[in-house]
């Protein structure tokens, strides 16, 4: 185990004993999920999480949430956030992903004071630092702290760290909500959400886990690791794929050969 990865974690578990009690945005992604592990050793029962269900997260994520959080007998809350319902986020600016988090950061304090929790958290490490997210401007602004931050954890260390707790999450692909598949400038609407979600799920039963569809009015751009794109070039899923992706609705579609990148949109 990496010493440098092992003195992080301890000064979360610090940072972390000095909270009575917390509140943690699940998503079920790596950094939430290694959060809400190492909160649940150190808090034991003062902590809770709460997951954001909408049209924007995918049913997929939601159940293997609920499964994780299950596991460790954690309270846990399922909260409707309802972007689809801001007309701030459905035009789909760059400042969509701030909207989009003021709108559940306002709803967890809510919930946190109802319940009598004093520290909301969420997921973010240092490298979120050196990307453009507006949704961490929106966490400072309302006082959701961020003690991985703090702690000086990277993705790395937490997916090693993540490993060494035999957490099924260690080496789960980055998330992102549909939305980003959406590109900046095109309204948001509930039928291209499900399109993209619905073309994502063919992939996955293809067994490309690592995927995302990003959609351009009718277009369907499909990103996969670079060294899966031979594959999904294969005459049996091109075939598959396309036959599916028609049906969806998509009247194109298109391989980046650049491969599958995490970017906001």
């Amino acid at each position: 185990m990496n010493r440098l990865s092992l003195n992080k974690k301890k000064r979360l578990v610090l940072i972390l004993k000095e909270l009575d009690s917390l509140m943690v945005a699940f998503s079920g992604g790596v950094d939430s999920a290694f959060l809400l592990a190492v909160a649940h050793e150190v808090l034991k029962k003062n902590i809770v999480a709460v997951t954001a269900v909408s049209q924007i997260h995918p049913e997929r994520e939601k159940k293997k949430a609920i499964e994780f959080v299950k596991n460790y007998g954690i309270k846990h809350i399922i909260l409707q956030s309802k972007e689809m319902s801001l007309p701030a986020f459905v035009a789909n600016r760059k400042d969509r992903c701030y909207v989009c988090k003021k709108n559940l950061f306002g709803k967890l304090i809510k919930i946190a004071s109802g319940i009598g929790i004093k520290y909301i958290t969420h997921g973010a490490n240092v490298d979120d630092l050196e990307d453009f997210r507006p949704g961490h401007t929106a966490a400072r602004e309302m006082g959701v702290i961020a003690p991985m931050i703090d702690a000086g954890l990277t993705k790395d260390d937490i997916r090693l760290l993540s490993k060494e707790m035999n957490l099924e999450t260690w080496n789960k692909p980055a998330q992102a909500c549909l939305a980003t598949r959406i590109p900046y400038g095109t309204s948001i609407t509930v039928k291209a959400l499900e399109m993209v979600d619905q073309a994502e799920n063919v992939l996955i039963s293809l067994g490309f886990n690592a995927c995302r569809v990003r959609k351009y009015e009718n277009t369907a751009r499909i990103e996969v690791n670079p060294e899966e794109i031979e594959s999904i070039s294969d005459k049996k899923n091109r075939e598959t794929i396309v036959e599916k992706f028609r049906k969806i609705g998509f009247s194109r579609v298109a391989v980046d050969l650049e491969g599958y990148v995490l970017i906001s949109a």
